[in-house]
């Protein structure tokens, strides 16, 4: 099925990375800033700009994965974070009539998930919690192979349950930090490769919250796999003991006999996983 070529989209705050994705890999990759503090047209026109640099050939679709929440069907994308011109975007209806192809929009943890699912480590599983650890804390699900999003594309925001004095999001992200130790996320990993015993003490206590969120998925999913990305993740060999102690403390140990908790080995998941909307919206089952 995936013989398509489609053109996916990953929109962040600040900058856009997007490209041709055909055969399983993405071709013709590139990257623009975008003009966050810009006007609503301003941005639209650089985003469409940057889809024409790629837009070679034949194209089936375009997904694009966006920081905000998202009316799936309408394609509407509402507050994106760090743009405030994007209150309220109908992106999908925009971008079909500029390029005369489908367009499918949905939030960026989401297009992680469903690029796992498709591209990545998820395909030998059914059931899949897709975690993004960078700035924020975010997630999507994968239930029977598919893509669940809920009724206002809200399935999956564990970063926002609350989680002692404030919530997870504070305690499971690069937040964690800077906010509780005053220092930079990239900092101290650069200090753990030298083997730092605070900045490995530091992992360890972030790997200790991060499984305390990952048993609140166990309690409300119960997946066979959970998939780490986002930029805080490549530190995983320096909390994953930690990540492991606090999960193993979950009370169902069944629960845990066949988990697996993995890092994304693709360097561009977000976008292909924002083309994946493409074969996800189109299946047959």
């Amino acid at each position: 099925m995936l013989d398509k070529t489609i053109i996916g989209v990953d929109m962040g705050g600040t900058n856009i990375g997007l490209g041709r994705v055909e055969k399983n890999q993405i071709d013709k990759f590139k990257s623009f800033d975008i003009s966050a503090q810009g006007t609503k047209e301003k941005i639209l026109e650089e985003i469409i700009n940057a889809i024409y640099s790629v837009f070679d050939g034949p194209v089936a679709g375009i997904g694009i994965g966006v920081p905000s929440l998202v009316d799936v069907n309408k394609g509407i994308v509402y507050n994106v974070q760090n743009i405030p011109s994007w209150d309220e975007v109908y992106l999908k209806d925009i971008l079909e009539e500029q390029f005369g192809i489908p367009v499918y929009v949905n939030n960026d943890a989401n297009c992680f998930t469903v690029g796992e699912k498709y591209f990545g480590t998820g395909k030998r599983f059914s059931n899949i919690v897709g975690i993004t650890v960078g700035t924020g804390l975010g997630a999507g699900i994968i239930i029977n192979n598919r893509l669940y999003s809920g009724v206002n594309c809200g399935a999956g925001e564990f970063g926002s349950i609350s989680y002692k004095d404030k919530i997870f999001e504070f305690y499971c992200s690069g937040q964690f930090f800077e906010n509780v130790h005053g220092t930079k996320g990239h900092i101290l990993f650069e200090k753990a490769k030298n083997n730092d015993s605070n900045a490995l003490d530091i992992f360890g206590e972030f790997g200790y919250h991060l499984g305390k969120a990952i048993q609140t998925i166990l309690f409300s999913v119960d997946p066979e796999a959970i998939i780490l990305g986002g930029s805080v993740s490549r530190a995983f060999p320096y909390f994953s003991d930690a990540m492991w102690a606090s999960v193993n403390k979950f009370p169902y140990k069944h629960s845990l006999k066949n988990l697996v908790i993995e890092v994304t080995t693709q360097p561009h998941i977000s976008i292909l996983g924002a083309a994946a909307l493409y074969y996800e919206f189109n299946r047959i089952n």
